[in-house]
């Protein structure tokens, strides 16, 4: 009988796996910008291409490797975009949106106080991958929830 865990120790059930256009380029943004620690990487036969690296922030993972077009493995600078916002919850979100900023993202939302209770930003970051940044500042029922979201939404035209 195998004793091998089927979700190894340090990980989560879902741990997403980002393709960046020059992925070493993204581990040091996102070492400046997120405090993530580069846990290890793989290279490809060239030496140079990352075929696979790991990364811890907090108590999460997140893997990444470079594009490698000749099997369809594409970021979205290379598609034009994403359709994915990486939710990343810190202690204050106000410094880590400006060192964010100062590594290099781009601002799509400055902190603001939203109505589900968090302190909550958005940047977009050299390799085109979105990330909302967000701490928790007030626990909101749900009802309180539900009122502040159809006020919100009335006050933005929806």
């Amino acid at each position: 009988m195998s004793t091998t865990k089927p979700i190894p120790d340090g990980f989560h059930t879902m741990t997403p796996h980002l393709v960046c256009r020059d992925a070493a380029k993204a581990i040091a943004f996102y070492e400046k910008a997120f405090g993530a620690k580069e846990l290890g990487r793989s290279l490809m036969p060239d030496g140079k291409s990352i075929m696979h690296a790991m990364l811890q922030f907090g108590d999460s993972r997140l893997m990444l490797a470079d594009e490698f077009p000749q099997w369809k493995s594409l970021g979205p600078l290379a598609i034009g975009g994403t359709a994915v916002t990486l939710h990343l919850y810190v202690e204050d979100t106000d410094q880590v949106y400006k060192r964010a900023i100062d590594a290099g993202a781009t601002s799509k939302m400055a902190p603001t106080d939203m109505f589900w209770g968090d302190r909550y930003a958005q940047v977009v970051d050299p390799s085109g991958h979105m990330w909302a940044i967000a701490t928790h500042i007030k626990d909101v029922s749900p009802a309180e929830m539900e009122k502040a979201a159809r006020e919100a939404m009335a006050k933005m035209g929806g």
